[in-house]
């Protein structure tokens, strides 16, 4: 970063952090947990505990300079009673080998906040997670010329009191094979972005063979309930069981070993753990044991034809005296093996489960059960509960929400408005009818998605007051209410790789939410189902929990290109001014799940597959930005689930040209090689689908030879982009594998967590001979290894059946293409072939390669 850049955006921190300062940031919602504050405050691990703890942080982060920052706890009080950092130069800076900076904080995670805050505004730096490029730490001076703040310090203040961080999914599709050096890279990573409520979901298997054993339900009892490794989130939640099992006794043992090292971290950082509470989902055998128990028996979940075997689980009506007396247990035996709590628990007993009757007065006394089983245990248990129920199921209506959400004394029910950077919640229910919550970016694919930003520097001060973006899908509603919410960020499904953002939205969306009147809400949020993709989504969401006011996004991403490698190049501004405006500018409010056809094949008759698109092929102005008009060809009428495409492919096959022209100077940096790897993936995969609908237009025209022809190109671009995918360790196959296998005790275990992990990113679930699971490629994942050694092989299949229904005049035989590509789906899954675990080849002359093989000639339309 040059000189001039620095000095402007210290300059502009300055300013901004006098504001936060004397921002008023109390909402109603942060009243009504104030008690419950005041009690985590009480419980907080000693200052000298969290001191050690950030002082760890720091060394694994930079131990070069381990000796250039000191540390101090502060009260609250020394912040208006708010959560702070204070930066400030270190008065004894001037010797050699003193400190040279100061950070102030309220909990050992505000004071690495502020670490974070400093290496990014004042030394250029950037972090993201060791696969998506890791920390850019080039850009920061040696030990004894880090640049100094003003004289009278920078103080940020939280607007509301919590981050949060995860989805309950979140611990399959991206936490299922961690061991605890991989845990703990996490959470340095969670405090160094502010989070300080995190899920803490391992091991709790372990704490209910205790429970339940106390309820006559032996341990073989339990290998019918539990789903195996890769699916423990969907049997927690009572979706399915034995999916993938049973779970070996060393998994539990092991996995309650590192919950234990999980949680002793998060407390000595000064986090709130959630700890999860009782949803009513039980193993059959109690209804065996307790047979005039209300239990009912829930109805199908994806499973194909309804297997018994897999779906249909058991759920104890929350009316029944057991449901308390369980519930209770479970608290009682998560707090006898952690010896504490924070108080927090969640439960999502209605989440994809819908009540049986809608009568308000029975959902109301369910929600005051629920919540009565955490109480019963701890006293100043507050249930916190993920609101992507009242996102998707029409039975929620307004009647039958306000029920559930007033079932429970004020202050001790929070709502995550999970998918509130595309589809709030808050502002449709009178802030959901005064239950405190959270803003929340779940980054995930299939659920909820927020991108936030922070007001970056500029050199003309008239930028710094920002004005809310329009043009996003975030309609402000100003309703009143008494429900305490987080406002999230979604963003991602199953972990699928998809560029993708609404980065206005994430940079004003908490802004409006905190702001609005009566405003209930008490913290933000990110709740992705699968992290490590878009790091510039999670960087700017991150920076919410300390934004005051709308962030200027394009301001901060001229500067996030600067941060992200480390210097300024013209060419790469320029790239991510366009990146902004079409991939991280979606706008038209669908939910981005992957369905490119390399990752998700159409299992269709090529005759009901429409082959006229919608095309991207407008640019206007309005309100000061750049949106795309689509020109919609024909509404297609078919089953195919087209892939998402709300940008103009051609402008950004530029950025990547743009990317490609720095490679040069940027090509030692490992950010820049995953984000050249990712852009000239995302480039290329549309380009697949197009060639896709070309060979399925030559199908219907009956023309072999073009048939023929495109097939080829197509499966040899799927080639290609394997090649492109393993120059980098942020696209491997083999690292998923090979983390599961390592966490076997024996062969047998070895054999079955290793079809677990094949499984949950291919078939998912259930099939038969002929019919696919309905959750297949719900996983999907643009991996080196699985391209070329699974997404490949079957669309050759389906070409193969192209072919030959031309060369034989008969129609396209559909069972057999389904027999064949279940049968090598099936295959695959049990299969033990070995991947690379390790990246080859050069990424830069590998992408330039294919921009040149594919689509120098695109770049000129769209496509």
């Amino acid at each position: 970063m040059d000189s001039i850049s620095i000095i402007s955006s210290v300059i502009f921190i300055f300013f901004c952090a006098f504001i936060f300062s004397v921002a008023n940031s109390s909402t109603l919602g942060v009243n009504y947990v104030s008690s419950l504050l005041e009690i985590q405050e009480r419980e907080r691990a000693p200052s000298s505990v969290q001191l050690t703890a950030a002082y760890g942080v720091l060394n694994r982060l930079i131990p070069s300079h381990f000796s250039s920052f000191q540390f101090h706890i502060i009260p609250k009080e020394h912040c208006g009673g708010e959560f702070c950092f204070n930066i400030s130069n270190h008065p004894g800076s001037a010797r050699d080998g003193s400190p040279e900076i100061l950070i102030h904080g309220t909990t050992a995670v505000d004071i690495l906040s502020g670490v974070h805050w400093y290496l990014k505004y004042w030394c250029g730096a950037h972090i993201s997670w060791s696969k998506t490029g890791g920390a850019q730490l080039a850009s920061v001076p040696d030990p004894g010329s880090l640049p100094a703040v003003q004289d009278a310090g920078v103080l940020v203040k939280r607007p509301v009191p919590w981050s949060y961080y995860q989805n309950a999914v979140t611990s399959s599709y991206t936490f299922a094979w961690w061991d605890w050096k991989r845990w703990e890279k996490e959470i340095d990573w969670m405090a160094l972005q502010g989070i300080n409520l995190p899920l803490a979901f391992t091991g709790q298997e372990a704490i209910w063979q205790k429970v339940f054993k106390n309820f006559n339900i032996s341990t073989s009892n339990l290998d019918d309930f539990f789903g195996g490794p890769a699916f423990l989130a969907w049997s927690r939640m009572g979706n399915l069981h034995k999916w993938g099992g049973p779970l070996p006794q060393s998994w539990l043992d092991q996995q309650l070993i590192l919950q234990k090292k999980i949680l002793g971290r998060m407390y000595e950082l000064g986090m709130t753990p959630v700890l999860p509470g009782f949803s009513g989902n039980v193993p059959a055998a109690l209804k065996r044991v307790f047979p005039s128990a209300k239990i009912s028996r829930l109805g199908n979940w994806f499973t194909v034809n309804s297997d018994t075997r897999w779906c249909c689980t058991y759920l104890l009506d929350a009316t029944d005296p057991l449901f308390v007396e369980i519930g209770k247990a479970f608290i009682e035996q998560q707090l006898k093996e952690y010896g504490r709590s924070s108080h927090i628990y969640n439960c999502d007993t209605f989440d994809e489960n819908t009540p049986p009757v809608d009568d308000p007065d029975y959902i109301s006394s369910l929600g005051a059960t629920i919540f009565k089983g955490m109480q019963s245990a701890d006293s100043d248990a507050v249930w916190l509960m993920q609101g992507w129920l009242f996102t998707y199921d029409p039975f929620w209506r307004p009647t039958q929400m306000k029920a559930l959400l007033h079932s429970v004394p004020l202050g001790k029910l929070i709502v995550l408005d999970l998918y509130a950077e595309v589809k709030p919640i808050w502002a449709t229910s009178k802030q959901f009818y005064g239950i405190p919550y959270i803003w929340k970016v779940t980054l995930l694919f299939f659920f909820c998605a927020s991108d936030v930003v922070f007001p970056i520097v500029s050199i003309l001060f008239t930028q710094f007051i920002c004005p809310v973006s329009v043009g996003t899908n975030l309609k402000v509603v100003f309703l009143t209410g008494y429900v305490i919410y987080f406002m999230c960020m979604l963003h991602n499904f199953a972990g699928n790789v998809e560029m993708y953002g609404v980065l206005d939205a994430v940079g004003s969306g908490p802004v409006e939410a905190r702001t609005s009147e009566n405003s209930t809400m008490v913290g933000v949020g990110m709740s992705m189902e699968g992290i490590e993709q878009n790091p510039v989504v999670y960087d700017l969401m991150s920076e919410m929990a300390f934004q005051h006011r709308p962030v200027d996004v394009k301001a901060w991403i001229d500067l996030y290109s600067r941060r992200r490698y480390g210097r300024f190049v013209q060419p790469m501004q320029d790239a991510w001014n366009i990146l902004y405006h079409t991939i991280y500018n979606c706008t038209d409010g669908a939910y981005d799940k992957n369905r490119d056809v390399i990752v998700s094949f159409p299992d269709l008759d090529p005759n009901s597959i429409s082959t006229l698109q919608t095309v991207l092929n407008d640019v206007h102005e309005q309100y000061g930005k750049r949106y795309l008009r689509r020109a919609i060809l024909e509404e297609p009428n078919d089953s195919y689930d087209k892939p998402h495409l709300w940008y103009s492919t051609s402008e950004v096959i530029h950025a990547l040209k743009l990317f490609l022209e720095s490679g040069n100077q940027l090509s030692d940096s490992s950010t820049y090689r995953y984000d050249l790897v990712d852009l000239t993936r995302q480039a290329l995969a549309k380009y697949a689908n197009e060639l896709f609908l070309d060979a399925i237009e030559a199908y219907k025209l009956d023309d072999l030879h073009a048939v023929a022809h495109l097939s080829q190109k197509f499966l040899g671009l799927v080639e290609d982009l394997d090649m492109l995918l393993g120059c980098h360790d942020g696209f491997l196959l083999g690292p998923w594998i090979e983390s599961a296998k390592e966490l076997a005790q024996d062969e047998d275990q070895e054999r079955q967590f290793e079809w677990n992990a094949r499984t949950q990113i291919t078939m998912w679930f259930d099939n038969t001979e002929l019919e696919a699971s309905l959750l297949r490629d719900y996983g999907n994942k643009y991996w080196s290894g699985l391209l070329r050694d699974y997404y490949g092989p079957r669309a050759a299949i389906y070409f193969k059946y192209l072919i030959e229904s031309l060369e034989e005049g008969k129609g396209f035989n559909l069972q057999a293409w389904r027999r064949e590509w279940i049968k090598l789906t099936n295959s695959w899954q049990s299969s033990r072939n070995v991947f690379p675990v390790k990246s080859r080849g050069n990424a830069l002359n590998v992408s330039q390669w294919l921009f040149e093989k594919y689509l120098q000639d695109l770049g000129s339309h769209d496509h």
